[in-house]
């Protein structure tokens, strides 16, 4: 059986090889990877409750999709497949910006990754894999940061970090200070 590879790269996002996924976790190695961002035109944003048997931060509330891109795929082509697997739905995207980021997880897995975040907007129907998510929910960034202020422990970290950043990018009027 081939376990799915990760592909490792520079603080600049050049590849110097590949990894099985869970080694790469397991060492804290830097490796690419996407998040997808999905707004309706109310202009809410679509958040997904990670299914209870993922690996890391199971449960905790996050962006639509997430997840890394295979050897040889590029980081839009990967988008489109996981936001069909895991939400059941396609849409345009578009790359707005990279970032990256470190998390030490209570199981000792280590989350190093040059996460490149990609919008999308959608309006119709949601499918999720039930092995994929637990739960989704359009919430407007208003709704959203107030619930992290409540509840900070309940988002991935990873959100913590590129919400704001996406907001900046939509011109909205909320700063970091605000999550």
């Amino acid at each position: 059986m081939n376990l799915p590879e990760v592909i490792l790269v520079t603080e600049s996002d050049e590849p110097i090889g590949t990894m099985e996924k869970m080694e790469a976790h397991r060492k804290g190695l830097l490796h690419r990877a996407f998040s997808v961002f999905i707004m309706n035109d109310a202009g809410d944003i679509l958040l997904q409750q990670r299914a209870l048997g993922k690996y890391h931060s199971p449960g905790l509330w996050t962006n639509a999709c997430c997840s890394h891109q295979l050897p040889g795929e590029t980081t839009l082509d990967a988008a489109h497949r996981r936001l069909m697997e895991e939400m059941g739905f396609d849409c345009p995207l578009e790359e707005i910006f990279a970032f990256t980021y470190r998390t030490v997880f209570d199981n000792g897995l280590i989350e190093h990754e040059f996460d490149h975040v990609l919008i999308g907007y959608y309006n119709g129907a949601i499918n999720p894999d039930s092995e994929e998510v637990k739960d989704y929910r359009y919430m407007s960034p208003s709704q959203i940061l107030e619930l992290m202020a409540r509840e900070p422990d309940s988002f991935t970290s990873w959100f913590h970090l590129a919400l704001p950043k996406v907001l900046k990018y939509l011109n909205l009027s909320v700063t970091t200070a605000d999550v």
